[in-house]
């Protein structure tokens, strides 16, 4: 839980956010919530994560992102532009070109994104001899 304000000059806790605190990703209605799901989403972690080797194009991305559509790329895409966590550059050329790359911020979560990506991909054999273990003692159908 994080003890930011909404930025108004108010002081005012954001609409949605029940309890004292500015942001609270447990409150139902917190915007906050919203940001996270966008972050840990499939195609949202997996999307930074990528962003985090550099700008792309819409297409390199999604050679990138191995099996996400173009229009959930699209949303993702558009969805993590709004939190401010992707920059959007369009170029006035022919064909147009469109460039994606992390904002700062979006630098900042992608790279604990990327230690949670290592630490699933670390443990993989944990949890597959898990998975093994749970199908064993359960019967098939």
């Amino acid at each position: 839980m994080a003890t930011e304000t909404t930025g108004e000059t108010d002081g005012e806790p954001t609409p949605g956010c029940t309890d004292d605190l500015a942001y609270n990703v447990f409150a139902r209605d917190c915007p906050s919530r919203d940001a996270l799901r966008h972050i840990t989403d499939r195609w949202g972690s997996l999307t930074l994560g990528a962003l985090l080797d550099g700008t792309f194009r819409f297409n390199e991305l999604r050679r990138r992102v191995a099996g996400v559509s173009e229009k959930m790329l699209a949303q993702t895409l558009h969805a993590l532009e709004r939190d401010g966590l992707v920059h959007r550059t369009a170029q006035q050329t022919n064909p147009p070109r469109v460039d994606y790359a992390l904002t700062p911020l979006g630098d900042q979560v992608a790279r604990q994104l990327r230690t949670l990506i290592d630490l699933v991909e670390d443990r993989m054999p944990q949890v597959m001899q898990a998975r093994e273990q749970y199908d064993a003692q359960r019967p098939a159908g």
